[in-house]
């Protein structure tokens, strides 16, 4: 879904996925698979390194040395499924979510899960555009976000006769649940119409 189908999501686009020229850039940008890693860092857990140098055990890296991990390919930056990452570990998942929290992109998958971080500040992404953008998109056609889980289960409950669950853990239950209660109100058919 590029810049153009993104557009049924109004303002809201640009907190839910990377623009095209964000990504094209991202997947030119040069990388060396056998020097980016990440490495330690006291302040903000990981950070992204170059290798530039190896003798034996000892790496030396243009930051500080120390542990290193693989560091994913740019067109993996703020990647809105983390299990597609090259490497999974814990800096690229920090890393991943850093990223998008910093471009204002909440909501991220981690395979079966939607991961969210709190922006605390209210964000443009919980209107009646942005559930209608959402209604009847299969979960890999639209931007990470609790709409897609909830519409999803919803499609499923319809479609296999089988009861959903959707499990909010962390402190996301009294903001999420108005929002998908208000979303689900305004499903087809469950609400009557009266005109």
């Amino acid at each position: 879904m590029g810049d153009a189908e993104m557009s049924v999501f109004g303002q809201a686009a640009s907190y839910l996925r990377k623009s095209d020229k964000e990504r094209m850039e991202a997947s030119t940008r040069p990388f060396d698979i056998k020097k980016e890693c990440f490495v330690p860092d006291p302040v903000e857990e990981f950070v992204k390194a170059t290798i530039t140098g190896r003798d034996g055990d000892k790496v030396t890296v243009e930051t500080e040395r120390g542990k290193i991990l693989q560091q994913n390919p740019p067109k993996f930056d703020k990647i809105e499924d983390m299990a597609m990452l090259t490497f999974l570990h814990e800096p690229a998942v920090l890393f991943n979510l850093k990223e998008r929290y910093a471009a204002w992109m909440i909501y991220t998958y981690s395979g079966l899960f939607c991961v969210t971080v709190n922006p605390y500040k209210w964000l443009p992404v919980y209107n009646q555009e942005v559930v209608a953008a959402y209604r009847g998109k299969k979960r890999s056609e639209a931007p990470p976000h609790i709409f897609s889980i909830s519409d999803n289960g919803y499609q499923y409950m319809l479609a296999d006769r089988e009861n959903q669950s959707i499990l909010i853990t962390g402190k996301g239950l009294p903001h999420f649940l108005p929002d998908l209660v208000q979303q689900k109100a305004r499903a087809p058919g469950l609400v009557p119409d009266h005109s």
